[in-house]
C-alpha cells in the first residue's frame, strides 16, 4: 500500500522558480506530484505549510560534527547524533569529513561509517565520506594537527581506498610530491579530488586540474593567493579557481570565515552554479559557547567557541566553524545580496551536482527523493523531511 503525504498551502522552490500556493505530493519517499492544484488524496498525511517556503533539502558536503559530537570520535552514536543535529537546521544529506590522522584511525572511521549508515533513519542522509588530509602543505595546515601531515603515499592511499566503497571525496595539496599520481588514482576510482590546505601556484593548479582536482575545499581558507617568489608574482589557488570557469568551490558562509565583500565577489565570479555552501562544522555546531575540542576526544585539539566560530585557545586563528545550513542560506541573502532562489541552489542543487548525486537529490522535481525543508521568511526551519519521513519538526509532526 502506497504511503502518501501531501504538503499544501506552500510557496514551493523549484528549478523554474516559485510555485505559489502550491501542493507537493510524496509517495513512498519520492516526489509524485507538484503544482498549484490542491490534489485530493484519500488517507494522505497532510502538512499545512501555512504559506511558508518548501525547498529542496540542504546538502552539506563538508561537515565534521555537531551537537557535541565529531565523526572522528569513531562511534556509531557520534555519527547518528551529528546527522540528527544538522537535520534540525534543514540539512537532509551530509558528507562526514575526517581530519588528518593516523591511518589506523582513518580505517576505523570508515568502518564506523559503514555501520552507522546502515541504521541512520532519524537524521540527514550520509552521502559518502570526505577524507580531508593528511596530504597537506605544512605552511597552510590551519587547525589540522601537524603530527599527521605528510606527503601522498601510494601504499597508504591504495589501502585506504580499498577499505571502503563509501569514499567519495579526498582533499589534498596539489603541489606536494606524488599528488599528481594520487589525483590520477582518485580519478580512476571515481573519487572527487579537491584542492585544500595548499600554497600551490597557478601552474601547479593547472596540472592538478587536468588529472581531476576540479574542486576547491573551503575556498579562501588555508589557501594561497598572489605570492612573490624571487621578486616575481605568481597567481595562487584563489586566482586559479576564478580563471578556471568549470572549477567548483565551496564556501563557509558563516559570516566569520569570509566577510560580506568576499561572499559577493565569489558569487559575482563563480555564480550559484559553481559555488556550494558548506558548514565545515565541528562538534560545537548547535552547542553553547565555551571550551570544545576539534577532532576526536581522544587526541583532538582544544579550542574555544565564541563569536559564532571556533578559535585556537590563544585566539590566533579560527579552528573550525560552528555554522548550520540555515545560517549559510540566511547569510548569503542578508550579507551577499543573493536571491533566495540562488542561495537555496548553492545549498542544494549545486552540491548535488558536484557530488554527482543530482539524479535523486538537490531539486524538487517529480521522481526525485523527497528530501524537503520547510522554512519561513527568516530561514527559520519548521520541518525537515528525509526520504519522505519527517525527521524534525518544530510542531512535532510525525509521518
Amino acid at each position: 500500500m502506497t504511503n502518501y503525504t501531501k504538503i499544501y498551502n506552500a510557496n514551493i522552490i523549484t528549478p523554474a522558480g516559485f510555485v505559489k500556493d502550491g501542493t507537493l505530493i510524496i509517495a513512498d519517499g519520492k516526489i509524485a506530484e507538484l503544482g498549484t492544484k490542491n490534489i485530493a488524496i484519500a488517507n494522505a498525511n497532510e502538512i499545512d505549510a501555512q504559506g511558508m517556503y518548501v525547498s529542496p533539502g540542504f546538502i552539506d558536503m563538508h561537515v565534521h560534527g555537531g551537537g557535541g559530537h565529531d565523526f572522528m570520535d569513531n562511534t556509531i552514536e557520534a555519527f547518528l547524533a551529528v546527522a540528527k543535529t544538522h537535520a534540525k537546521y534543514g540539512t537532509t544529506a551530509l558528507m562526514p569529513t575526517t581530519l588528518s590522522c593516523e591511518k589506523e584511525d582513518l580505517l576505523t572511521t570508515l568502518n564506523i561509517y559503514e555501520k552507522a549508515n546502515a541504521i541512520n533513519t532519524e537524521g540527514a542522509n550520509f552521502v559518502g565520506i570526505h577524507i580531508e588530509g593528511p596530504y597537506f602543505a605544512m605552511s597552510q595546515k590551519g587547525a589540522q594537527d601537524p603530527r599527521y601531515i605528510r606527503n601522498p603515499d601510494p601504499a597508504e592511499y591504495e589501502e585506504v581506498l580499498a577499505a571502503s566503497k563509501h569514499i567519495k571525496r579526498w582533499s589534498a595539496a596539489p603541489e606536494l610530491p606524488g599528488t599528481i599520481e594520487f589525483g590520477n588514482f582518485l580519478k580512476q576510482n571515481n573519487v572527487l579530488a579537491a584542492i585544500a590546505h595548499t600554497d600551490a601556484i597557478y601552474e601547479e593548479v593547472i596540472k592538478a586540474y587536468e588529472v581531476g582536482f576540479t574542486h576547491a575545499t573551503h575556498f579562501y581558507s588555508c589557501m594561497s593567493g598572489v605570492s612573490r617568489r624571487n621578486a616575481f608574482r605568481y597567481a595562487g589557488v584563489i586566482e586559479s579557481a576564478y580563471l578556471l570557469d568549470n572549477m567548483t568551490v565551496e564556501i563557509i558562509a558563516d559570516g566569520v570565515h569570509l566577510p560580506a565583500a568576499l561572499l559577493k565577489l565569489i558569487y559575482k565570479i563563480k555564480g550559484a552554479e559553481h559555488t556550494a555552501l558548506i558548514t565545515d562544522a565541528m562538534r560545537g555546531a548547535g552547542m553553547p559557547e565555551g571550551p570544545s575540542k576539534l577532532g576526536s576526544y581522544k587526541d583532538g585539539l582544544d579550542v574555544i567557541i565564541e563569536d559564532g566560530v571556533a578559535k585556537l585557545p590563544d585566539r590566533s586563528a579560527f579552528a573550525g566553524s560552528v555554522a548550520t545550513a540555515d545560517r549559510l542560506v540566511r547569510n548569503m541573502i542578508t550579507l551577499a545580496d543573493v536571491s533566495l532562489l540562488d542561495a537555496v541552489k548553492m545549498a542544494s542543487t549545486t552540491p548535488a551536482k558536484i557530488l554527482n548525486i543530482e539524479d535523486g537529490k538537490g531539486e524538487l522535481l517529480k521522481g526525485k527523493e523527497a528530501d524537503i525543508v520547510i522554512f519561513d521568511e527568516e530561514i527559520n526551519i519548521e520541518t525537515t523531511i528525509v526520504n519522505g519521513n519527517v525527521v524534525y519538526s518544530k510542531d512535532k509532526i510525525k509521518i
